[in-house]
């Protein structure tokens, strides 16, 4: 029984079936959103949302049944269950919260499409790097910060006028958000202004955040190359097996043979 229900979960339909059921599920609870829809289909979108819940439930059940003890030692598994349990804490009163947190359900398709699962993994393989990057972002954004706020805060006190405001108008300036009309009204008092906000933006924008995506690309790379190399051993483990198989047939065809001339 444990193999029947273990080649059903490993099987394409069924892995098909749950990512329709995690899209019709995101798509009844999208449709929650729209009053008129929730005054004609309520019942109709409660009972779909009831049904794909029992479909996760009977799901993640059905992988105990099947892992037993490798279960808790999976993070997808303890991913998918942490998803699930939220949906089924009675969301009244106090938790009446947790009704909105049902939309998490979508994120399952992290953990049941290869594909997306090998982008979390990638970028979980790329937080160190990325965490000293954040750093330095920070350093530079803290130095502008207060570079800005001593030479600028007299002519523009609402964007300049203190650190955190000056934080929040460089962070702005970082992202491009409107940017040459924040340096311009600088520029009314100050004209050298612009050097400031050009230097800060290729320091920035086209120098640290580039350094975000080169290291999430050579995480990504990695993740492939692994699991390249572990689909390679495979096929060279499942070759060997082929070759001891053969290699044990012919011994007894030869054995039988010689048998057969010993008759």
């Amino acid at each position: 029984m444990r193999e029947r229900v273990h080649a059903l979960l490993a099987d394409r339909r069924f892995q098909r079936f749950i990512v329709g059921v995690i899209l019709v599920n995101a798509a009844t609870l999208g449709l929650e959103t729209v009053p008129a829809v929730v005054g004609e289909f309520g019942h109709v979108l409660v009972a779909i949302d009831h049904i794909a819940l029992y479909i996760f439930v009977a799901e993640l059940a059905a992988k105990i049944y099947v892992e037993r003890s490798a279960f808790v030692r999976d993070p997808w598994n303890l991913f998918d269950t942490a998803i699930v349990g939220i949906a089924l804490v009675p969301a009244t009163g106090g938790l009446s919260v947790l009704r909105s947190l049902r939309i998490l359900r979508a994120l399952r398709l992290l953990s049941v499409v290869p594909s997306l699962r090998r982008v979390v993994s990638a970028l979980l393989r790329a937080l160190p790097g990325m965490s000293s990057i954040v750093l330095l972002l920070s350093l530079v954004l803290y130095v502008a910060a207060v570079m800005a706020t001593k030479l600028y805060g007299g002519a523009s006190p609402e964007r300049f006028g203190s650190l955190p405001t000056s934080l929040f108008t460089l962070y702005q300036t970082m992202t491009g958000d409107d940017w040459g009309n924040i340096a311009r009204e600088v520029m009314t008092a100050h004209p050298t202004a612009w050097i400031f906000f050009t230097i800060f933006i290729l320091v920035c924008t086209f120098v640290v955040l580039n350094l975000f995506m080169a290291v999430v690309v050579s995480a990504m790379d990695e993740e492939s190359a692994e699991e390249r190399a572990a689909l390679e051993q495979d096929n060279t483990v499942h070759t060997q097996r082929i070759l001891d198989e053969l290699s044990a047939l012919r011994r007894e065809v030869a054995e039988l043979r010689r048998q057969g001339v010993s008759g």
